[in-house]
């Protein structure tokens, strides 16, 4: 295949699969009130069902980048298409809450797949003068997955019913399936023939299981139980890593490669302090300001709009430019976003609201796609797939940590309990301290994108 033919190809391929998962995400968050409602679930619950999918996400985004280096990333990312399409046809299905947080965990597990491989795909084909453009569009992507899901998932929801939101991704999901078989046919195994670390897979993946957890039983001692117990087995994981010929993660990268470890730490921060908002304002608009999903939608639409116009322009300015100039600003912006969120409360107008999710769409704009690339551009080809698998994994931990604590606030102040107008003034005191929470995350993270160093000599 002609190179600029490969080239088109994969960015093509990589971009629509990354707008399909997070369609599905935002789209869903929409749609928590009414499921909350057919299934009677308490704030816990429905924390889970939006968390179940991002924590099977983070325990399979490592390993799928490293099993794509070693067995093909086109063959990976094929797989993970097919399972979350199966994810969605059963959680459509669901006749109980127990059912559809099952069906969650097989959509996160092909999400994980898919942006495990996706990105490495595009960092495969693309020079690193060309890299920070492409990244930019396949970002944007996810921010215009991102910016139609509020808008559609409202809609459907109030229309044909949540299930519907599941239902709508089979034709999408086969589209995807096209374009691979169609227009992808070359294949990448920079690592093919060496062992896969199995052992370092299970330690990881039950650290992350019995963090999450530990977040949702709080302020009980198991808890605190289920942290210690994390913390120890990530402690054996970083040390089975680093004695290991073929480890699952190469942790020399972090020691070697300072770009490498300080922008994932940005990454980290950046979608801890921001992913729960999403979340948060979903239920503050349905159940305080009292709007129908299509308006809620509406509302949410303007931070990923925002985010799709921006993250191209920011990535090919990172082509120009040091990444960390361009990210640190865009964190900047995102921690005084935050930092407004904190004084919403039952008066608030609808356009406040908007013009704080105008801002916190500048602020992940412009530091998403800079510092993709950054990760992406401080590695050599036989860790694309990892380094791939590290800025998903960045993004889906953050992510999983930004709902933990919003769960773990929620165990404190509202229990197991649904969200009624009995217990309003708990949920508002749970989202003022989580948004405060989120704001200086993101102001320390400032420091982390700051403190990566130079790019280019």
């Amino acid at each position: 295949m002609d190179h600029d033919v490969l080239k088109k190809a994969a960015l093509l391929v990589a971009t629509f699969a990354s707008f399909l998962t997070p369609f599905m995400g935002s789209a869903l968050n929409v749609a928590l009130p009414s499921i909350g409602a057919e299934f009677r679930t308490d704030a816990i619950t429905l924390n889970w069902i939006a968390s179940s999918y991002l924590l099977s996400t983070a325990v399979f985004l490592l390993p799928s980048g490293r099993m794509a280096d070693i067995i093909g990333r086109r063959k990976v990312f094929t797989t993970g298409i097919l399972l979350f399409m199966a994810g969605s046809a059963l959680a459509a299905i669901s006749g109980n809450v127990g059912f559809l947080l099952f069906s969650r965990v097989i959509q996160g597990i092909g999400s994980a797949l898919i942006f495990g491989t996706g990105v490495a795909i595009i960092s495969s084909v693309f020079p690193p003068g060309e890299r920070g453009k492409a990244l930019g569009i396949n970002v944007a992507a996810v921010y215009i997955g991102l910016s139609v899901g509020p808008t559609a998932g409202g809609i459907l929801t109030q229309y044909w019913g949540w299930r519907s939101i599941f239902w709508i991704t089979l034709p999408l999901g086969a589209l995807a399936l096209y374009l691979i078989f169609s227009r992808l046919k070359s294949e990448w195994a920079e690592s093919k023939g060496e062992r896969f670390d199995w052992w370092g897979f299970l330690l990881y993946g039950a650290a992350l299981v019995m963090l999450m957890y530990g977040f949702s039983i709080l302020p009980g001692w198991p808890g605190y139980v289920f942290f210690a117990g994390s913390i120890l087995l990530m402690i054996l994981f970083i040390r089975l890593q680093r004695i290991l010929v073929f480890p699952l993660f190469d942790t020399g990268l972090f020691r070697r490669n300072r770009t490498f470890a300080f922008s994932n730490l940005a990454a980290l921060i950046n979608y801890s302090a921001t992913f729960g908002v999403g979340f948060l304002l979903s239920l503050y608009l349905q159940y305080i300001k009292n709007l129908q999903p299509r308006e809620a939608g509406l509302v949410l639409l303007a931070q990923p709009l925002i985010m799709a116009v921006v993250s191209p322009l920011s990535g090919r300015l990172s082509d120009k430019l040091e990444p960390r100039i361009v990210a640190t600003t865009g964190m900047g912006l995102s921690s005084l976003g935050l930092l407004l969120l904190v004084f919403l409360n039952e008066t608030s107008t609808l356009f406040s609201v908007v013009a704080i999710l105008v801002l916190l769409g500048l602020g992940f704009g412009f530091f998403s796609s800079p510092n993709t690339n950054a990760i992406m551009s401080s590695v050599n080809k036989k860790h694309y797939g990892v380094a791939s698998g590290s800025v998903g994994t960045m993004r889906m931990v953050g992510q999983m940590f930004s709902l933990g604590i919003v769960m773990m606030i929620f165990s404190v102040f509202i229990g197991r309990a649904e969200i009624n107008p009995v217990n309003y003034p708990a949920f508002l005191q749970s989202m003022k301290i989580s948004f405060s929470v989120f704001s200086v995350l993101c102001f320390a993270g400032i420091f982390a994108s700051i403190a990566r160093g130079n790019l280019r000599k």
